[in-house]
């Protein structure tokens, strides 16, 4: 966790929603580029910072691939996949049928024309069916790439190049260390891709990922994956701070998509970071995945001055202790009977740009509820994703500060972590993953 860095032809229906086919009218589209929207729809650009609502679509091409500075929505689907395919071909058909049924259903549409019903009653339909009736929801889809489809890396030399990809590797995309008291699961870690869908209502994102996977049968497999609610951070100025499982603010410093210069510095990957092999990430970003299991009990059970010496926040409005409002900068300097009023092992302290030679990353995780474990415990925390130009340089110096001296650790645990690298978005006639697999 670190909390710094950080239509209108057709009439709704009862309940006021938007169906599909009244937004778009049933129209077929072909299996590469959906032409054109209905008339009345509102389209989100992929970087647009303004508030989407529940029945908008978000753009699914653009410079940008869209879910990464798009106002973050209130539900998540994470899939990580293992290709377990040895055929290019295969995978890259693959890629092609995953784009185009991705894009119809960032518009509301079904994976295929008719796929939930209308392709014969003795054989199954092509798409589930879950998600008729209901509105595009802001859904975004973003796909990622991991080290071990590349081949060999520094923490797996002996790993096959598979698809001929391993001169394509970009030098940041290697495994990320084990930190300090992680817990990690490989059940839950890594993979050779993945795909974020977020939504603002879950049966959309659900369903998108399902059919995804279903469509993948024999070319990939489900490695883990992951749902989550309820924003752990703001990508736009437009949306108020969340508030994570332990009841506090969190992301109040998050980078946004109105700071230009600052994503260009520290979330899209430039030129110069790689060599000519390795140029079809540019513009694109890496993304660190972390599942971070929180103690609920025996927070639950801590006074709230421990709460907030832990956080370095005052629970109530957000606001760095001794300060006033939740924006205030806080004041590491300042103390109060000889003692830091930001304890030093406050993880607001911590994690801050300025205890971190300025280091910032684009937050956008969730929160999530896994029922219990067990014991009757519940098995519940922040699922951290996080966007930046090198995580390597940016994220893992972070968290080794963290993991050593953040006295949040004695309440928090990470059993998952991934990395993967996430090309720039894509033109008219692209598909997910053109630019590595044709570079």
């Amino acid at each position: 966790m670190t909390d710094e860095l950080a239509a209108d032809a057709a009439p709704a229906p009862r309940g006021g929603r938007l169906s599909r086919r009244a937004l778009f009218g049933g129209a077929a589209a072909s299996a590469g580029v959906v032409a054109g929207v209905a008339a009345g729809v509102t389209v989100v650009q992929a970087g647009h910072a303004g508030a989407a609502t529940a029945d908008r679509i978000v753009d699914f091409r653009g410079t940008r691939q869209a879910g990464i500075v798009t106002p973050v929505q209130d539900r998540l689907h994470f899939a990580s996949f293992d290709v377990i395919t040895d055929s290019r071909t295969e995978l890259v058909n693959l890629l092609k049928r995953w784009t185009a049924a991705a894009e119809r259903m960032t518009r509301g549409q079904e994976t295929v024309d008719g796929g939930a019903t209308g392709h014969g009653r003795y054989l199954p339909p092509p798409d589930t069916g879950e998600a008729l009736g209901l509105s595009p929801s802001s859904l975004t889809l973003t796909i990622g790439f991991g080290p071990s489809l590349f081949g060999p890396t520094p923490a797996a030399p002996g790993r096959k190049d598979r698809f001929g990809l391993a001169k394509h590797r970009p030098e940041a995309l290697t495994e990320l260390p084990a930190f300090a008291k992680d817990a990690l699961e490989t059940s839950r870690s890594d993979g050779d891709l993945c795909i974020q869908a977020c939504a603002d209502d879950p049966q959309v994102a659900v369903h998108a990922i399902r059919n995804l996977a279903r469509m993948g049968f024999g070319v990939v497999s489900v490695r883990w994956s992951q749902l989550g609610f309820g924003r752990t951070s703001s990508t736009s100025r437009s949306q108020q701070t969340p508030r994570n499982m332990f009841g506090f603010k969190d992301g109040t410093a998050n980078l946004t998509a109105e700071q230009a210069d600052l994503l260009d510095r520290w979330v899209w990957v430039a030129p110069e970071d790689n060599p000519a092999e390795a140029q079809w990430l540019t513009g694109g970003s890496y993304l660190v995945a972390r599942r971070i299991r929180m103690d609920i009990e025996p927070w639950d059970r801590a006074a709230l001055s421990e709460q907030e010496a832990i956080i370095g926040r005052s629970k109530g409005d957000g606001a760095p202790l001794g300060k006033d409002k939740e924006f205030d900068k806080p004041d590491f300097v300042v103390t109060s009977s000889g003692s830091p009023v930001i304890p030093k092992t406050a993880h607001v302290r911590l994690a801050h740009p300025d205890n971190l030679g300025g280091v910032q990353i684009l937050r956008r995780g969730y929160n999530f509820t896994d029922g219990s474990d067990g014991f009757g415990h519940l098995d519940a925390g922040l699922f951290f994703l996080a966007y930046c130009r090198n995580a390597q340089n940016q994220f893992v110096p972070m968290q080794r500060a963290l993991a050593t001296k953040d006295a949040m650790m004695e309440y928090i645990t990470h059993t998952g972590s991934a990395l993967y690298a996430c090309p720039p978005g894509l033109g008219a006639d692209d598909w997910w993953g053109q630019r590595l697999f044709e570079a």
